[in-house]
């Protein structure tokens, strides 16, 4: 029986997945949810302890801590799949060898790289590398009636992206490089692709859902997903929801054969009355993996891993809308066990979590889009109910 190590800031969905396969299972993972499954060969950084805080996440985790506490099982693997926080590119290139997923991943990952490399066969936002605000002002003012973001050269979820406000305010941190970008006003939406070496498919178009999507405040930080993609679950007006899944399906393919991406990736964009932009390739399993899960009804690591190894995969049909909703902490508050059959990624009971951090995630399924989206929002509400403020 081959050895699979599966490696990255929760691995929670995946276990579940890959204990439905056959293979030795070893597991690297930073959140300690309280609803992970517990196997032999398992790592996991963060330990949650009662009245102790979970901390900062974006203070406290580091790809390279994970690598370093993971060499054993690195080379006892026949076969690893890094997931969101680790890159390909972490590994030693003796490593990479083992990897399943997409492995060239240097001109993606690094969005200005992407930038130039797309920019002119594909719609995409105008792109600047840039070192500090002052610089971003400067072009900004040549252009004063294009908005601006700026975005981490590298970085994902949408984290540490802001608007330029022009005004000098804002700070970047040292020694890191930026883009400034066009900030495109529209809708989320994302495509999942599954390749192979003899081919790329689109199995999958979703909503993607930000925080902006919910409370109008300007911030870009993934909080889920919708799916598939229909008049309903976009939930806009828009005139032809055919023609914009037809559109992504081509975009992606045809980006997924451009970058030679393998196994399950993501590739996001923004749709507005301009058209469809492009906005990033996420070269590795992503977020939408367990509604996809739900709503096919198939083993998406099976496929993931079938896919690398260049086996046949059938996806069928669409048999169910599935939501995801991560629910971030409104206040620092301590957790108590709620009561509802569609939540995931538990913290453990009495641990505290600070304001603005992961809480844990609502996923469900149904066939009619109104029922599901009805549930999912009353189960948000429920479990914000049910929060104790642990200041």
């Amino acid at each position: 029986m081959e050895n699979i190590f599966l490696i990255g800031i929760n691995t929670r969905s995946m276990l579940n997945s890959a204990l439905k396969l056959n293979y030795n299972i070893f597991s690297t993972s930073y959140f300690s949810t309280s609803d992970t499954p517990k196997i032999k060969n398992q790592k996991i950084i963060l330990e949650e302890k009662e009245n102790e805080s979970s901390g900062i996440f974006e203070d406290k985790f580091n790809s390279n801590d994970i690598l370093d506490f993971s060499k054993d099982y690195i080379d006892e693997a026949d076969y690893i799949i890094p997931i969101s926080g680790v890159s390909p590119s972490d590994f030693a290139k003796k490593d990479q060898k083992k990897i399943l997923g997409s492995k060239n991943v240097s001109n993606i990952e690094d969005k200005f790289k992407f930038y130039k490399k797309i920019k002119d066969e594909f719609k995409t936002p105008e792109t600047f590398l840039i070192k500090d605000v002052d610089e971003a002002v400067e072009i900004s003012k040549n252009k004063p009636n294009v908005k601006y973001i700026i975005k981490s050269l590298k970085g994902s979820g949408g984290y540490n992206i802001n608007l330029l406000n022009n005004d000098g305010s804002l700070q970047l941190n040292d020694g890191e490089n930026f883009i400034l970008q066009e900030y495109v006003h529209g809708i989320n939406l994302s495509s999942s692709i599954l390749g192979s070496k003899n081919s790329k498919k689109t199995i999958m178009n979703s909503r993607l859902l930000t925080e902006n999507d919910f409370e109008k405040n300007n911030s870009f930080i993934y909080i889920g997903n919708i799916l598939p993609l229909t008049n309903e679950s976009i939930m806009r007006k828009v005139k032809d929801i055919d023609k914009i899944n037809n559109d992504m399906i081509e975009t992606s393919q045809k980006l997924a054969y451009e970058f030679d991406l393998i196994g399950s990736n993501g590739i996001d964009y923004i749709l507005n009355k301009n058209g469809l932009y492009v906005i990033e390739i996420n070269p590795r399993i992503q977020g939408t993996f367990e509604c996809i899960e739900k709503s096919l009804q198939i083993n998406m690591l099976d496929a993931h891993i079938k896919s690398c190894l260049n086996e046949p995969v059938e996806i069928p049909k669409a048999k169910y809308y599935a939501y995801k909703k991560i629910i971030y902490a409104p206040c620092r508050n301590k957790y108590s066990k709620i009561d509802l059959d569609n939540i995931y990624d538990l913290p453990h009971t009495g641990t505290i979590t600070e304001k603005s951090e992961p809480l844990l995630t609502i996923i469900d399924k149904n066939t009619n889009f109104k029922e599901l989206y009805e549930k999912v929002e009353n189960s948000s509400r429920i479990v914000r109910n049910n929060l104790k403020n642990a200041d």
